[in-house]
């Protein structure tokens, strides 16, 4: 058996599970677990379902059912070694039986895979901006206890566990119950927490917690909210399929919104100097793309040209901004996106290999297309994309593998 990926060392920093129906109200406490609906995957997933609402949590079921046996059965697994990269979402392998998803790591040829949730992170964010701090903070811990216990299976999947920012006190005790559970990276909303910024010095107890672990903190898309004013679609025609042949994920327009949450978040917290108090915090902004990150590094630079005469906070910085952002930040660009030229504008030191694995964003050869772009970049910077930067966010959760 030959892996997909056979010819070096890589991380993948981006990795997803599927989660079943009832995946996270069942790992959720009494208190808050039946007011968390069960997912009814709408738009073109293909479990897609329509119609009475207790029909469709039936069918569902139903569904898993079938589709775990068929997981199991031998023909599949007779062809999984040459079907790795082509089966997409709730069809791969190890997508949402965690006891496959050994199999999965073997026939991809990752060294580890950093795993968010794939369903999750929009409910998360709107419990989160709902008001209702006991069920936003609930359904976090759920949400943190099915990752951990998703990734125990194998020391390479490493889990990211959610932190709400919405209340300095339990954001704290949170982020270090998820330390405790095992949490490879800290996962927050690329966007602001309400009713105050994500520089506010009342979440510096959780950036000391993270730095004191050796723990990073992690944006993901699809945990802010709309990317963009849905109006842009009122424009008389019809909408266009995204990815996965629905109308619920992203297309061409909203992909423009994309580094508008973290680039925005990030730019704050280092001209309000979060990043100036924890110099061993390590930030990584995942399935966020990078062709973006070149110019908001020269942004940031005219920034500070343009306001430290006015603001005492900007002249307590000790370095530049794209000098915080190369010691403590990386980023995931998209296959799709031009990374030598990323590379060469932006230092070699802030992207980092991912797969998207399971799902058909990421498409079938993620590898070969980020190396048609990377000719002329040196051995050393491709060593830095695939492993060494990876290695560099992840602090402790790399040192473990390294063990």
């Amino acid at each position: 058996m030959v892996p997909y990926n056979s010819g070096r060392i890589a991380h993948d920093a981006d990795a997803h599970i599927m989660e079943t129906p009832t995946w996270l109200k069942d790992h959720a406490d009494p208190g808050v677990r039946d007011r968390i609906e069960a997912l009814t995957y709408p738009g073109g997933n293909e479990l897609r379902q329509t119609g009475d609402p207790d029909d469709q949590r039936r069918n569902l079921l139903d569904s898993f059912d079938r589709l775990t046996a068929v997981h199991g059965s031998d023909d599949y697994v007779a062809r999984e070694a040459d079907e790795i990269m082509s089966r997409k979402n709730f069809a791969a392998t190890g997508s949402f039986i965690a006891a496959d998803r050994s199999r999965a790591l073997d026939l991809l040829g990752f060294s580890s895979q950093l795993v968010f949730n794939t369903f999750h992170n929009r409910r998360l964010h709107d419990w989160e901006h709902g008001g209702d701090l006991e069920l936003a903070y609930g359904a976090a811990r759920a949400h943190n206890r099915g990752m951990v216990e998703f990734c125990s299976v194998d020391p390479r999947l490493l889990p990211t566990c959610y932190v709400p920012l919405v209340d300095f006190p339990q954001a704290l005790s949170m982020a270090n119950e998820a330390i405790a559970m095992g949490a490879a990276a800290l996962l927050v909303a690329s966007g602001c927490p309400p009713a105050h910024s994500p520089s506010h010095i009342g979440l510096d107890p959780v950036w000391a917690s993270a730095q004191e672990a050796g723990i990073c903190v992690v944006f993901h898309v699809g945990g802010t909210g709309d990317l963009i004013d849905r109006n842009y679609f009122r424009n008389g025609l019809p909408v266009p399929p995204d990815f996965h042949g629905g109308e619920e994920n992203f297309r061409s327009v909203d992909y423009m919104g994309i580094p508008g949450p973290p680039s925005q978040t990030l730019a704050t917290m280092i001209f309000d100097g979060v990043l100036e108090r924890f110099p061993r915090l390590r930030i990584g902004v995942i399935e966020q793309g990078a062709v973006w990150v070149p110019s908001w590094l020269r942004q940031m630079e005219a920034a500070v040209d343009a306001f430290t005469r006015h603001e005492e906070r900007i002249r307590a910085l000790s370095l530049r901004p794209s000098e915080y952002v190369r010691r403590q930040v990386r980023f995931t660009p998209y296959p799709t996106e031009d990374v030598g030229w990323i590379i060469g504008q932006s230092g070699p030191d802030l992207c980092m290999f991912s797969s998207d694995y399971p799902h058909v964003e990421g498409g079938r050869r993620p590898i070969e297309r980020f190396e048609a772009t990377m000719a002329e970049v040196a051995e050393d910077a491709k060593r830095r994309f695939y492993s060494e930067n990876f290695l560099d966010l992840l602090g402790s959760a790399a040192r473990a593998l390294a063990a």
